[in-house]
This record gives structure tokens, C-alpha cells and sequence, in this order.
């Protein structure tokens, strides 16, 4: 069924309402589902969300986009039903199927997606019950399962790669690309003429060295540091993507609805063909290479001088690694003779580092304490370890350049009133100062800072000051104060970075933005400024796409990570460990383990029930124990049921 003939449909249905419903005044939202069968209403017009029961639905399912109307204000907010549907969120749902006499049922990975998908036999295509599938919902009779076709099977659960080919589908992710794509990228060649380099400024005669994690493939970035009187000369090389994905191309557009890459455990989804990324593009050891350089003077107090912004060519020296650049920092000698050339550059860089840190912390720039997992899986794709991803003073080295780059390229551009995209970070809603202030006088801890006008300084003084008992948990619970970043077409600044001007520069492999303001920054280095306003809707297109595109990686790939962890614990079920309280919630309290594993324990297994959930303190009370965000508690795994990990006390 056509989306406008679904449309008239519920339109047809809406005028069975009653005449109080259809005078009632309308309102638009997404359904956010319940795996109870109930929803909510998530409006568009900002107000409270609305509770729908099932009954009030009338076939619409979780990530519709629909009208409804108010029902009654007794609960909460209010209640509301939905009289139309105006677009459907899912079309393909991925899930489980199982066989029945003579049809067959799917039921869904997600959720939040109650009720199965009806199969009829002759649109199963043999699917076998157990087996993973990809179906498209054909038809939403109100009152009935939808009604749907397998397209894909998967395979059969416990085989290998299917658990993460299943998320990869529900997020419509694609593995391959298309074949005028890969012919289009073909033809670009594996590299690059000396006429590629005419009118470009030739630093192949310079140390350049990349510095990536040890399993990297693409290189979007190099750097070279010079020591001056008075300062320092940096050098930031990022790969110029621009040059070979062209506006409009097929390239370009497969590459605006990718957004960005996808880097799951056993896999990277690349924003661009291989050929391309870890190729023509990709700033390999030895070969020469096309960039976009910042040139950047620094003195001896951090402040960038001066800046050049230039088209390239370099030929990077050495590929290198976080692990072996801090251990040669640290006093390597084999590694330290074995990269003698660059031992005293890294140094200089060091200290650059050090002195860009110290600018940043000094203005406000806030400081979390971050860790990403890693996930070790074996040759058939099962989990064989967790661990915590080793942070070394290299990687905050190159971080540190990073970020100069990106603050003095948003600068010039922002100041140029072109437009451009930024990253941008907000000031905390005064909804989540509150919840923050409310914790913080509950634990006697007071905030300093102006509460109706928050700068970054009274973030940052607050977790240098909170004392070491405290620090963890403060951490967490103004970490989860902060808005989410986001891509926009105007300049509103970095809240956490304490940066009046931000961008996204330094990856242009990989994240659309970047490559996005690459494009632009070309534009005016051969033309100058005028005939730039041009580009203000694309601007505004590629700062909604990629802000669209990284939430849906970012919940991939942490989908991805919660099913290899649970995978991990499924043969350790009895076994103990200690962790920290990571959450509490009215159901029980999420821990973490110190190998990043985290699993629920339900508030019906904690001793003594009748527990109380204190929203401003983060804490369940009973009448004898308390267990609050940031505890230390010791656990028993309990039970793993797909991505979900349950602990016992």
C-alpha cells in the first residue's frame, strides 16, 4: 500500500473518532515504544511527552511519525490517541522467525517494537524457525499483526557473524556499495601524478610522521612540528578527500547518506569505497599524498600567532603508533634508536601538548574521564576478552593538535560570516543543571558557579575540587548534565571545550562534516570569498545529515558492543566480581566492572525490599540499606539473555 493511499486510510479512520476528537486540536509527534504494548508521545512542538495506551494506537508502532489528540490529563502530562499516521518510521524490521502451521511470525530485535510481523507461507522464503530475517511491512490492519515478507534470511542464531549482521541491518546500515559507485571510485586510480601536485604547497621535504592506534587501515591525518624562537611552527595534514569526491558525484551522494563510518568490533562500514579510504586517500607511509594543512605558530603560552590554510602534498616518514610514540617518550632505547630521526621532534611535541593542555584547562575546557571498550573476538567471531582501550600521552598529544586545528579553522571561517559547519556544544538546559545542583546538595558539595548563566570554569573547578571519594561519581552525574554535540550551520561554540569557535576539520575520510567544510575552505582558497552564500544549504543539509548519521552509528555500534559483552559473560554465569554502581534507576541498579562489562541488578534481589528511589540523591533507600550512584558493590553474574547482562548481589 502506497504511503498517501496508508495516509487517506487512517484519514478515513480519524472521522470515526467522534465529532470531540476530530474539533480536538492536533497534535504531531513520534511514537516512542514499549515492549509492554503501551507508548509515548514524543512532540514535536516540545511540549511533555504523552502517554498512549495500547488500545489508543490504532496500528501506529514505535518510530511512527503521527497526529493525536489530547484524551485526558490524568496521568502525568496527559494522554493522547492517535488518530492518524503520517509517516511510517520502519519499513524493514529485522527479527527472529518462527514457523507456524501454514504462515509464519517474526519477532522483532527491537523492543521497543511490540506485537510480531505476520508472515504469510508463499512471502517466508523457507525460513526455518530460529532463523534471523530481514521483513518489509507490507500492511498495518488496525486491530491485527502487521503484515510482511521476508527479503533477507540472515541465518540461523549462534552462527557466525549473524548477531552483528542483524544490528547492522535494523540500522539499514550497507556493507557494500553500489557498482557505479565502485566504478566511479575505480577510476580515480591508486595514485596520484606530479601534475596532482601543480600549484600546491610542497612539504615532502619535511618530517611528517601519522600517529594512529596500532589496528588503524586510514590515515586522515599527519603532523610535523618545528621548534622556533619564541614558539613553536605545527603542521596539521589531513587528507584531501575534497579533491577526489566531487560535488554531486556518486561518490559524494553515497557518501551524504552514509554520514559517516561505523566501527564496529569486527568490522569498520566506511563512509567511502576502500579504494579511497584506505588508499588513494589515506596518508600511507612512504607514498606521496594530496592534503588540506593548517600551518600553525605557536608561542611559548599556546596562543596560535598565526595561521596558513593551504592544499598540500606530503610524503609521511614514518607510520606510527600511540603505544610505541609513549614508549619512546618514556625512554625506549630500542625503539628510540630505531626512530632516531623523529626522537626529537616527538619530544618538542610533547611539550607542546603539554602547554596546549594547560591553555585549554586554564580557560575552562572541561575534563571527563572517557574510556572506550575493546572487544577481542576470536576466528569464529565470538568474544574472547573485554578490556578498557589503553590511553596514552600520545594519543592526548595528537588530540591536543587536533583540536588546535579545528578551533583555528572554525575561527577564520566564522569570522568570514561564510557558510560553514560547525560543531557545536551547548550550555546545559536548566532542566539538567537542576537535576545536577539537586545531587550535588544532597552529598554537600556546592556549585560556585552562576546557576542561571553556567560557563565551562564551574564545570571544571567542580571536578577538580570534589575530592578523590567523590570524584568518580560527580564525574558520571555532570557528564550526563551535558548536552549532546551536534553538527549546525552556525557558530554557537564548544560548552565543554570552553572554545568560542569549534569545527569537525580533521577527518574528512571518514565523517561527512569534514569533508563537507573541505569542500567550502577549496572553494575559497582559488575564488576567494564571493559566490560562497551558494553553499548555505548545503551547510544545512550536511549539519543535519551527519548529526542524523553519527547518532545512529554511535547507537550501531554501541548495540554491536552490548551483544559481545553479554556474549563474553554467557559462560561466566556464578562467577564474581567487584564493580562500581553505574546507574540507578526505580527497577534496580546498573554495575560496571572494571573491564567496562555492565549488567542489572534487579531492585527484587536487593536484601530487605521496599525500596524508595531517591531521584535528587540517584539512590534506592530501604529502611536499612541504601545503595547510591558510584558505590562499590560486589556481584554475582546472574543470568545473559541476548545484549542484557543481570547481576545479584
Amino acid at each position: 500500500m502506497s504511503k498517501s493511499k496508508k495516509y487517506e486510510k487512517n484519514k478515513r479512520r480519524e472521522k470515526s473518532c467522534g465529532i470531540k476528537k476530530k474539533l480536538a486540536k492536533k497534535i504531531v509527534g513520534t511514537i516512542e515504544g514499549n515492549p509492554k504494548g503501551f507508548a509515548f508521545l514524543v512532540r514535536e512542538d516540545g511540549g511533555d511527552d504523552l502517554f498512549i495506551p495500547a488500545s489508543a494506537l490504532h496500528g501506529a508502532m514505535h518510530g511512527d511519525r503521527v497526529e493525536a489528540v489530547m484524551t485526558s490529563h490524568n496521568r502525568g502530562a496527559g494522554e493522547a490517541e492517535v488518530v492518524a499516521v503520517v509517516e511510517r518510521g520502519f519499513s524493514e524490521i529485522v527479527g527472529t522467525y518462527e514457523a507456524a502451521r501454514s504462515c509464519g511470525f517474526v519477532r522483532p530485535d527491537n523492543p521497543r517494537i511490540s506485537g510480531d510481523v505476520y508472515i504469510p507461507v508463499e512471502a517466508s522464503m523457507g525460513a526455518r524457525s530460529g532463523q534471523k530475517v530481514v521483513c518489509t511491512i507490507e500492511d498495518y490492519p488496525e486491530g491485527r499483526n502487521p503484515v510482511g515478507r521476508v527479503d533477507e534470511i540472515i541465518g540461523m542464531l549462534g552462527e557466525k557473524g549473524v548477531d552483528v549482521l542483524s544490528v547492522i541491518r535494523s540500522y539499514g546500515l550497507k556493507e557494500e556499495f553500489p557498482a557505479t559507485v565502485m566504478k566511479e571510485a575505480r577510476a580515480l586510480g591508486d595514485k596520484i601524478e606530479e601534475k596532482d601536485c601543480e600549484g600546491r604547497r610542497d612539504f615532502r621535504g619535511d618530517l611528517v610522521i601519522t600517529i594512529d592506534g596500532d589496528d588503524s587501515k586510514d590515515f586522515d591525518d599527519a603532523v610535523s612540528l618545528e621548534k622556533k624562537k619564541g614558539g613553536y611552527r605545527l603542521y596539521v595534514h589531513i587528507a584531501d578527500v575534497a579533491n577526489y569526491v566531487r560535488a554531486n558525484t556518486k561518490l559524494d551522494r553515497e557518501a551524504f547518506k552514509r554520514g559517516t563510518s561505523v566501527y564496529l568490533c569486527d568490522r569498520v562500514i566506511p563512509m567511502l569505497p576502500e579504494q579511497l579510504s584506505n588508499g588513494l586517500c589515506s596518508l600511507n607511509e612512504g607514498v606521496d599524498r594530496l592534503t588540506l594543512s593548517v600551518v600553525m605558530d605557536i608561542d611559548n603560552e599556546g596562543n596560535v600567532t598565526s595561521e596558513d590554510i593551504c592544499e598540500g602534498v606530503i610524503r609521511s616518514s614514518h607510520r606510527m603508533t600511540y603505544k610505541n610514540v609513549a614508549a619512546i617518550l618514556d625512554g625506549d632505547e630500542s625503539l628510540r634508536s630505531k626512530y632516531a630521526d623523529v626522537v626529537p621532534m616527538l619530544e618538542n611535541m610533547e611539550k607542546l601538548a603539554d602547554l596546549l593542555t594547560y591553555k585549554r584547562k586554564k580557560r575552562g575546557s572541561i575534563e571527563f574521564e572517557l574510556s572506550e571498550s575493546r572487544i577481542v573476538l576470536d576466528e569464529n567471531g565470538r568474544a574472547v576478552d573485554v578490556t578498557r582501550y589503553p590511553i596514552y600521552k600520545s594519543n592526548k598529544m595528537i588530540e591536543e593538535f587536533m583540536l588546535a586545528a579545528n578551533e583555528t579553522v572554525a575561527e577564520r571561517f566564522a569570522r568570514m560570516k561564510i557558510p560553514f559547519v560547525f560543531r557545536t556544544h551547548e550550555t546545559p538546559s536548566q532542566d539538567k543543571l537542576q537535576a545536577l545542583l539537586n545531587f550535588l546538595s544532597a552529598v554537600g558539595v556546592t556549585f560556585r558557579g552562576d546557576v542561571l548563566k553556567p560557563v565551562p570554569a564551574d564545570f571544571a573547578d567542580l571536578l577538580s575540587s570534589c575530592g578523590e571519594k567523590l570524584s568518580a561519581v560527580i564525574n558520571r552525574v555532570t557528564l550526563r548534565s551535558m548536552m549532546k554535540a551536534a553538527y549546525e550551520p552556525e557558530n554557537k561554540g564548544h560548552f565543554g571545550l570552553a572554545a568560542k569557535y569549534y569545527c569537525h576539520f580533521t577527518s574528512p575520510i571518514r565523517r561527512y562534516a569534514d569533508l563537507a567544510i573541505h569542500r567550502i575552505i577549496k572553494d575559497w582558497l582559488k575564488n576567494g570569498e564571493s559566490g560562497l552564500k551558494r553553499y548555505a544549504q548545503f551547510a544545512i543539509d550536511a549539519s543535519k545529515r551527519s548529526s542524523e548519521r553519527e547518532k545512529i552509528a554511535e547507537s550501531a555500534e554501541r548495540d554491536v558492543d552490548d551483544l559481545k559483552k553479554a556474549e563474553f559473560m554467557s559462560d561466566k554465569i556464578g562467577k564474581e566480581y567487584d564493580g562500581v554502581i553505574s546507574g540507578v534507576t526505580e527497577w534496580g541498579v546498573f554495575v560496571e566492572l572494571e573491564n567496562s562489562v555492565e549488567g542489572l541488578v534487579r531492585i527484587g534481589s536487593l536484601p530487605d525490599g521496599n525500596y524508595v528511589y531517591n531521584r535528587d540523591l540517584i539512590r534506592l533507600d530501604s529502611g536499612s540499606h541504601s545503595y547510591c550512584l558510584g558505590d562499590k558493590m560486589r556481584v554475582r553474574v546472574y543470568s545473559v539473555d541476548g545484549s542484557k547482562i543481570s547481576f545479584r548481589l
